[in-house]
């Protein structure tokens, strides 16, 4: 009679454990190029230009940056790190860049210590991703 209980009891458990709903963790919020506009205002403007064949101001322009390989915009003398770096700018690498810069690539010549805010990252690489 005790083994008929305790089977009882282990199916009414897993009947009870499989009705529980189980939810995901919520998602991160999606990056806003909006926002990344505003950052790029407030943070790389007075450096960077976003226009097309936009002007090298204090650094090399940052329209079509996103898939662009580094340190090969025409008329901006780059650090020969970057020239050296050897890869294109991806959301990837740029996300790992703009914290800190001059620790990701030692010898650039960006005095910019960095966005530091993730979210603001985000945003500013979504928007960069859509000047092309």
């Amino acid at each position: 009679m005790v083994r008929v209980l305790n089977r009882w009891r282990v199916a009414w458990s897993l009947l009870i454990v499989a009705a529980v709903p189980v939810t995901a963790p919520a998602a991160a919020p999606a990056a806003d190029p909006a926002k990344g506009r505003a950052v790029f205002a407030a943070q790389c403007s007075l450096c960077h230009s976003n226009a097309p064949n936009g002007p090298v101001i204090m650094g090399p322009p940052l329209y079509g940056v996103v898939g662009r390989p580094a340190g090969s915009v025409r008329g901006f003398h780059y650090s020969q790190a970057m020239m050296s770096a050897g890869f294109a700018w991806t959301p990837d690498r740029l996300r790992a860049y703009l914290p800190a810069p001059r620790s990701y690539l030692p010898g650039v010549k960006m005095t910019y210590a960095g966005l530091k805010n993730p979210s603001q990252a985000d945003d500013l690489i979504a928007y960069l991703a859509t000047l092309h």
